[in-house]
């Protein structure tokens, strides 16, 4: 009887552990659904928000107070930091919750403005009216002593005329073969067109100076004008300038191409095809040049290679881009690649725009603002050379060691798909053309060519 009491509670107990075995195996796989679930529904709250910002929130990428806020318990956050920050430029007011800061005093008003020196004055002079004329008291005539001047700024519309051109011909009377010859008509944009060259050009200026579409121009025409002249014929005149300006722009491509240093970048832009679904097409305009130099841009329908590979060609030098795989694999083989530090800020600014009590990516941000107050710095100095990489060095290596570290520390901690995850990745992957960037002094550390797009010159002329 003891023997089988043993064999029952023996029996017993495996059957306690199994069932102990089996509820923790529930438990862990229950525990790794939450943290999934958790993971997931992080996820997804972020592609919400940054969905809202796409569609409806600012395109400012400083901080808030509030979000500087959050690091004010983190110890490894210097003075230094949030400094930096603050430099970027004013605040938004912090919200209701949080202690209202101190009422700016109301700025004097500067004055009534004065008009440009530079543009023409047309003087119109009002003259009394005739009873004012007339002394009140004696009754004789009054005698002008001056003028009350002010000026008012004015406009005339355009009038559209028709120029008659009458060329001289010439004929002499005294040879048996009278040769009959007329002057020469002046060189033309569009030749045996209705329209003048002036006429031409104020429709390319319009156009890409004042954004106005050709079909509001062709609108314009017929409404001023009483001309009627179809957008084809515009989009035609567009055209044919694009293309008289081709020498131009060789001229500024090999001028880029001259240099050891281009920074290149890509933007989209909608551009009207001529197909039945009346929808625009998104092409890209591909930036080249250099910092306070020309910039030639490239326009394709497609994003691919060939464009940078066709506009490089076999160039050797220093080449500044984003992390865009297009730019890989072009130009001669000893060029080098760099990369871009605002591309990769942008990308934790993102991460705190979805999650604004992400400090994690706050910190970030504050660490490469350090890095672009070190250069804004070193630019007011005028320094260049080994004095602008020991001026780097001095006030900015700590920043760049402490974001590589921080980098590494987060990247097993964090959701790869998630925002934070996202830029994370992108600046561990970018890490040595960053790092490149940082310690080559004659390299910008962001790509800067859109300050200087008033002297670019694009390749062709889309018909948007």
């Amino acid at each position: 009887m003891s023997g089988s009491s043993s064999n029952n509670d023996q029996e017993r107990l495996k059957q306690k552990e199994a069932l102990i075995i089996r509820l923790q195996h529930d438990l862990s796989t229950a525990l790794q659904e939450v943290c999934w679930a958790k993971l997931k529904i992080q996820s997804l709250e972020e592609q919400l928000r940054q969905e809202r910002i796409a569609r409806f929130g600012p395109r400012s990428e400083t901080l808030t107070d509030l979000q500087l806020s959050l690091l004010d318990e983190e110890p490894s956050v210097t003075s230094d930091e949030v400094a930096a920050e603050a430099e970027r430029g004013p605040l938004p007011e912090p919200a209701a919750s949080v202690s209202p800061a101190p009422k700016k005093k109301r700025k004097s008003h500067p004055g009534r403005q004065s008009l440009p020196a530079h543009l023409p004055r047309k003087e119109e002079i009002i003259p009394c009216a005739a009873e004012m004329c007339t002394c009140a008291s004696c009754g004789q005539a009054t005698t002008v002593i001056g003028y009350d001047e002010s000026e008012q700024l004015d406009v005339e519309p355009a009038v559209y005329f028709v120029k008659v051109i009458k060329r001289e011909k010439r004929a002499c009377r005294h040879c048996v073969e009278r040769s009959v010859v007329a002057a020469p008509l002046p060189a033309r944009i569009i030749e045996k067109g209705l329209a003048s060259n002036r006429v031409v050009v104020d429709t390319v200026i319009k156009k890409y100076c004042d954004h106005l579409p050709l079909y509001r121009q062709e609108a314009i025409f017929r409404r001023d004008a009483g001309v009627e002249i179809s957008r084809t014929t515009l989009d035609g005149w567009v055209m044919h300038v694009g293309e008289l300006l081709i020498p131009i722009r060789e001229a500024a491509r090999r001028d880029v191409l001259s240099g050891p240093y281009i920074q290149a970048d890509e933007t989209t832009v909608l551009v009207q095809v001529n197909d039945k679904s009346g929808k625009h097409h998104e092409g890209y305009l591909w930036q080249f040049g250099r910092p306070g130099g020309e910039v030639v841009f490239e326009f394709a329908l497609g994003r691919g290679r060939e464009v940078p590979a066709g506009f490089l060609g076999h160039w050797e030098g220093k080449l500044q881009t984003d992390a865009y795989i297009a730019y890989e694999d072009v130009g001669g083989p000893k060029l080098i690649h760099y990369g871009c530090w605002a591309h990769s800020r942008r990308r934790f600014v993102d991460a705190v725009k979805v999650h604004k009590d992400d400090a994690d990516a706050v910190k970030m941000v504050l660490r490469m603002d350090g890095l672009f107050t070190v250069e804004r710095g070193a630019g007011e100095l005028g320094l260049s050379g080994a004095e602008k990489l020991a001026y780097r060095l001095e006030h900015g290596e700590s920043w760049l060691n402490e974001i590589h570290e921080e980098a590494l520390l987060l990247a097993p901690r964090v959701l790869p798909k998630s925002k934070i995850g996202e830029a994370v990745t992108y600046l561990l992957n970018q890490w040595e053309k960053l790092k490149r960037t940082f310690l080559d002094p004659e390299v910008e550390l962001s790509i800067t060519l859109r300050r200087t797009v008033g002297r670019s010159l694009c390749t062709s002329f889309s018909s948007v």
